[in-house]
């Protein structure tokens, strides 16, 4: 029997075909991560699993006859319980029909007992601590664009404010530049109208003069 036999055998008890092939990974899945974690899975009735050390040892080739050194290695191992033993011996029968009468699990020792518990919460809390880093990496990233955002807006406006008062400014300088332009100018103009009458008198003297020198 392979597995999509042991799924199709199961099928009709656990509901369908879908659920059988779940309930089947899930079982083998938890089976196999607590052996190589080293917990030992016991079934009451049915046997149990466990991870076992073999240390270094020399062996023989079988096809050449050579001596080998074999690395030290862990293998999992599978021990039948004892009614499993009884069955397969024929001391008892198998019913007809229904499951085999095989004793219920205690609640704690299908996967090892607290010692596979405990692995489970630091499973599931490391699981949260790493949701919540990301959480904090991402707030991070977002206030420091925030950031980043309100301090180019706020440089845009003092260069914008800037180019303003630059403007405003050099129309005020000219003005002014012009002002003093013109206040130097107007005074230059009065005094020059001021020494235009000195011309006149001139002009009348030598008239005296000329009508002086008729009479005589």
């Amino acid at each position: 029997m392979n597995k999509a036999q042991l799924v199709e055998a199961i099928a009709d008890k656990v509901g369908g075909r879908q659920q059988a092939a779940e309930a089947v990974d899930a079982v083998l899945d938890a089976i196999v991560r607590a052996v190589v974690g080293g917990d030992r899975v016991s079934v009451t009735g049915f046997g149990s699993f466990e991870k076992v050390d073999r240390p270094a040892r020399y062996a023989r080739n079988p096809q050449t006859g050579e001596r080998v050194r074999v690395k030290k290695t862990s293998v999992p191992r599978f021990r039948a319980g004892q009614g499993f033993k009884d069955l397969v011996s024929g001391s008892k029968k198998l019913p007809r029909g229904g499951e085999v009468a095989v004793k219920k699990a205690p609640k704690g020792s299908l996967s090892g007992g607290a010692s596979t518990r405990t692995t489970v919460k630091k499973a599931a809390a490391k699981k949260v601590a790493a949701k919540k880093v990301a959480a904090k990496k991402a707030t991070v990233r977002k206030t420091t664009a925030a950031k980043k955002t309100t301090a180019k807006k706020a440089t845009a406006k003092k260069t914008t404010a800037k180019k303003a008062t630059a403007k405003k400014a050099a129309p005020a300088k000219k003005t002014a530049a012009k002002k003093a332009t013109a206040k130097k100018t107007a005074p230059a103009k009065k005094a020059t109208a001021k020494k235009a009458p000195a011309k006149r008198t001139t002009s009348r003297k030598t008239t005296a003069k000329k009508t002086t020198a008729r009479k005589k």
